[in-house]
């Protein structure tokens, strides 16, 4: 019987285990990105407008000696009118996944926060069907009344969009 109980405590542990998110604004939506997804946060550098490139690409910017594809998330979820422009002062956070590394600018400050893996649902069948390509909706977290949609951001963009934003 005694053998049995570290086992069970074990579990216990494991359904418990936490997942830290850097939370930040998408138009009047929380969004989240795992921890380990976000090289750094800084203050948006100067960006460098690029031809031929998608809107929601809005240039490259040198980040602490990289060059890096910065992109606006409320432009490319159609989150906010695309002529609305961004506030003189906002943030960046650097993505780094296999293929690339890009910046996400955000309006506010982002925000760390921990939840527990357990409470993380899969977002709801309608919305993962819509386009098989828009798979990067990794779940849905309800903390404290709010709504964090969590991102998963190596599923962002297409190999289409991950070649437009390789430097050439």
């Amino acid at each position: 019987m005694a053998e049995s109980e570290p086992t069970s405590e074990k579990k216990a542990v494991k359904q418990d285990k936490l997942i830290q998110l850097i939370v930040f604004r998408l138009g009047d939506e929380e969004y989240g990105i795992r921890i380990e997804q976000v090289k750094e946060v800084t203050v948006t550098p100067e960006i460098a407008r690029m031809p031929k490139t998608p809107a929601f690409v809005k240039g490259i910017a040198n980040l602490r000696g990289d060059i890096i594809a910065i992109i606006d998330l409320e432009e490319r979820f159609k989150l906010r009118p695309a002529h609305q422009p961004l506030p003189s002062m906002s943030y960046t956070l650097a993505i780094e996944a296999k293929e690339y590394t890009i910046g996400i600018v955000v309006r506010e400050v982002p925000q760390p926060l921990s939840i527990p893996l357990s409470i993380l649902e899969k977002a709801p069948e309608f919305i993962q069907d819509i386009n098989i390509q828009d798979k990067y909706i990794e779940g849905i977290a309800k903390v404290d009344g709010r709504i964090i949609i969590v991102l998963d951001m190596p599923k962002l963009l297409s190999p289409t969009e991950i070649m437009q934003l390789q430097p050439k």
